[in-house]
């Protein structure tokens, strides 16, 4: 047995231009257990998505409780080490900044994308052609949802109003939604000309806590 299981480990040996051994299976187990520990971020914010989505009880090492639903919260609480899930905090991140809202999901659809190139890089397919036909997708799906929407005049209260309750109704603050969504429309709307603009510099609207 130990004769079969050295000549087996030979046979995923060769030799690279300068003479050094190489172990031919180790990229495929490098990605594997990127692809593992990105799908353990996904699995844990996962049961917090949707309308049956439950809540997160977090213990940080001050023995501070957080009690939330919202990813990218879950996810700054985390104590992620390993590269490739630390990139999947830094996506939830950028989804919190770029679109304030979305980062559970856009968390599990990769997680799900991962676990998709999981079983393509299991039948053989070269890591190159997954990432090609992705990006490919990508451009399909843009293209698709780009066709769906409606734009969204910046001088239309109502709309900006509708969409403002709609975000906030999946936040811990969803409570207070009816006070909070005219509060930031309104605050958008004196940073702007409404008859002129075309987006909005967040940069410009201010949150000051005062005691009261």
């Amino acid at each position: 047995m130990p004769e079969a299981m050295g000549s087996m480990r030979a046979s995923n040996m060769g030799r690279n231009k300068g003479g050094a051994y190489v172990d031919r299976d180790k990229p495929a187990q490098i990605r594997f257990s990127n692809i593992s520990a990105a799908k353990a971020v996904a699995d844990a914010v996962r049961t917090s998505l949707g309308p049956k989505g439950m809540d997160k009880m977090i213990q940080d090492e001050k023995g501070d409780v957080t009690i939330t639903n919202d990813g990218a919260t879950i996810l700054k609480q985390m104590q992620v080490l390993h590269p490739a899930a630390k990139m999947l905090v830094e996506l939830s991140k950028a989804q919190d900044i770029e679109a304030g809202d979305g980062t559970t999901s856009v968390v599990v659809i990769a997680g799900a994308l991962l676990e998709a190139c999981s079983k393509l890089l299991q039948k053989g397919i070269h890591p190159t052609t997954i990432s090609e036909s992705f990006q490919k997708a990508v451009e399909k799906g843009v293209e698709v949802l780009t066709g769906m929407s409606r734009p969204v005049l910046l001088s239309d209260r109502e709309t900006l109003l509708n969409s403002a309750t709609t975000s906030l109704c999946s936040k811990v603050v969803s409570q207070y939604s009816s006070l909070l969504a005219p509060m930031s429309v309104d605050a958008v709307m004196r940073v702007i000309d409404p008859a002129t603009a075309t987006g909005v510099d967040l940069h410009d609207i201010k949150i000051i806590k005062k005691l009261g």
